[in-house]
């Protein structure tokens, strides 16, 4: 009995011990909590590593000064990644936490320490200040929503974070949908998303341009200034001086004679057709899914065109692709519904030879993009050319019939506008270059044309803004020229100098790469007009040059016609640049 006592006694004793050794370790842990909930003091603990998170691109820290107070130190750029100890200060009521970057000691708002990347974005709500698209997804470019200005967004998630610690695209939610948009184009509050960039200076501007033809109210445009893109691993050349290759098989199969051709001159680019109307290049994918028809009248193989794209490149060219847009019958044939419409025969409008899809139309803008992002993934462009960004030309009179399915109620420049600015967006992503053809007409200042092309607008967005100021499309004494398609130097110099005009009127100008006359003057333009050969489509260059117009030329020859462009050769065995900036 003895025995199972002592047991009992020992028993008892090392449990006593054990609620004692529990007891002190719970007051142990109630204590610490206790002194770090109340920053009695400071916690020393090991370095780990944490992130800054703010509703903006930068976080406001303090330093400790020789005077041990705390002054207001560096700004340090949001997703930072910073070393802590967890220390803890407390100044003017708020709690700061210390870090340690770049060999230095920073006191942060407690608020803007969060454990991961991902958690580093706190914008909860944001409000559009530039009108553009929301896409379905990081690799999906289908428009699910456009936005206005003033619109105000939730914010769902982020992408990643620019070196600045701004927000490459945001996932937003915007009446029940949901989609990506360019951070570039939100900001925090209401006020700054309704405010102008130098709104005296471009009212005045705009304001004075009238709408005499529908084209849409320049004070509409909404325009802010941005850095050009320059995209080290693909080299623009400082002015470009191309061939226009369509992509018939008489061209695509005989490549090489182009190549030989040019390398005998200073050419030095070429602009080869993706996408005209009826004639498509390639059987592209995009055409397999959203026009069928496109895919079947596919002119050359998929292997066929890649060869040729490929020999030009490899010898040296930068190579244009050119996709006529907003005019496409067999994108039509495929989707009516996208159609300009005629309203008293319920089917799509016929203009010019062609259906035409509305320039409103967000299917229509991701078709093209999207064959535009597939052309440069499957082939190398340096640069997509966009033609016919426009309404149809010449339809004041059919105006009262025709339904431009306006669903977003745009002015028709606003439209265009927009459309060149989601382009740009996309294709700027794969390292490449957007030029945008428009109307010689368009480089008048006084009022917006009927088809919606605002020189101003259009140059702001794109990299390039290509005119075609053919010399035979312009009316007699167009600038005080009589018969001005004989005037080719006159007419391309006067015309150069009003462009400069409207660059001035742009807040970030794009580039100008100016489509010259190649072919002779039409005959029911004047049948005793000039042929234009070596001569002629020199004086159109030096016309450019001697305006400033400098960033370079690209022929318009519909058919290509190498025996052509070698009676031309001495207008292109010019090195234009070199003379005009070294002569």
């Amino acid at each position: 009995m003895s025995r199972k006592k002592n047991k009992r006694r020992k028993l008892k004793r090392w449990c006593k011990i054990l609620l004692i050794f529990l007891f002190v370790i719970l007051l142990g842990l109630v204590g610490i909590y206790f002194i770090m909930e109340n920053d009695s003091f400071i916690k020393i603990s090991k370095e780990y590593d944490v992130f800054l998170a703010s509703d903006s691109n930068v976080i406001h820290t303090l330093i400790k000064n020789d005077e041990d107070k705390y002054v207001s130190g560096d700004d340090l750029v949001r997703g930072t990644s910073v070393k802590t100890k967890n220390n803890i200060i407390e100044n003017d009521d708020i709690k700061y936490k210390e870090i340690f970057y770049d060999d230095k000691t920073y006191y942060v708002n407690n608020d803007n320490i969060v454990s991961s990347l991902k958690k580093c974005v706190k914008e909860e709500k944001m409000y559009v200040k530039i009108p553009s698209t929301a896409v379905n997804a990081l690799d999906d470019i289908k428009i699910v929503f456009s936005t206005s200005k003033g619109d105000e967004l939730e914010i769902l998630d982020f992408d990643s974070l620019d070196e600045k610690g701004n927000v490459n695209r945001y996932k937003v939610k915007f009446n029940d949908k949901e989609g990506y948009v360019d951070g570039k184009y939100l900001v925090n509050s209401l006020e700054d998303a309704k405010s102008k960039y130098n709104q005296d200076m471009y009212d005045n501007i705009y304001s004075k341009v009238s709408n005499n033809y529908g084209g849409g109210d320049a004070s509409k445009i909404d325009i802010y200034p941005h850095d050009k893109v320059i995209f080290k691993d693909n080299e623009m050349p400082k002015s470009v001086y191309s061939l226009y290759l369509n992509c018939g098989s008489e061209v695509i199969n005989n490549i090489d004679t182009y190549i030989d051709f040019a390398k005998s001159t200073k050419i030095n680019a070429f602009v080869v057709d993706i996408k005209d109307n009826e004639t498509p290049a390639y059987p592209a994918d995009t055409f397999k899914e959203l026009s069928p028809t496109n895919y079947d009248k596919a002119i050359n193989s998929y292997e066929k065109y890649k060869e040729a794209i490929d020999k030009l490149k490899k010898a040296g060219f930068y190579v244009i692709g050119r996709i006529t847009t907003f005019k496409d019958s067999c994108y039509i044939n495929d989707n009516p519904s996208a159609a300009i419409l005629n309203t008293n025969t319920g089917k799509p409008y016929y203009h010019n030879g062609s259906y035409w899809p509305s320039a409103y139309n967000r299917d229509v803008w991701y078709y093209n993009v999207r064959l535009a992002k597939e052309s440069v993934l499957k082939f190398g462009f340096n640069e997509i050319n966009f033609d016919y960004v426009r309404f149809p030309d010449r339809m004041q009179s059919v105006s009262s019939i025709i339904d431009l399915k306006n669903t977003y109620n745009e002015d028709k420049i606003v439209a265009i506008e927009r459309f060149v600015r989601y382009a740009a967006d996309e294709l700027h992503r794969l390292n490449v270059y957007v030029s945008i053809d428009v109307f010689g007409e368009s480089s008048n200042g006084t009022y917006t044309t009927a088809y919606g092309q605002y020189w101003p607008a259009i140059s702001n967005e794109a990299d390039v803004i290509s005119g075609m100021p053919y010399p035979d499309h312009f009316a007699n004494f167009s600038y005080g020229i009589n018969r001005p398609w004989n005037s080719p130097y006159k007419l391309l110099n006067a015309w150069g100098r009003a462009v400069m005009d409207r660059q001035k009127e742009t807040i970030s100008p794009a580039k100008v790469r100016t489509w010259i006359q190649a072919y002779d003057v039409m005959s029911y333009v004047d049948s005793n007009g000039i042929n234009y050969n070596s001569n002629e489509v020199m004086a159109e260059i030096k016309g450019l040059f001697d305006a400033n117009i400098k960033d370079g030329y690209i022929t318009w020859l519909a058919n290509s016609n190498i025996n052509k462009y070698r009676q031309q050769k001495g207008a292109y065995d010019v090195d234009y640049w070199e003379e005009y900036n070294n002569g």
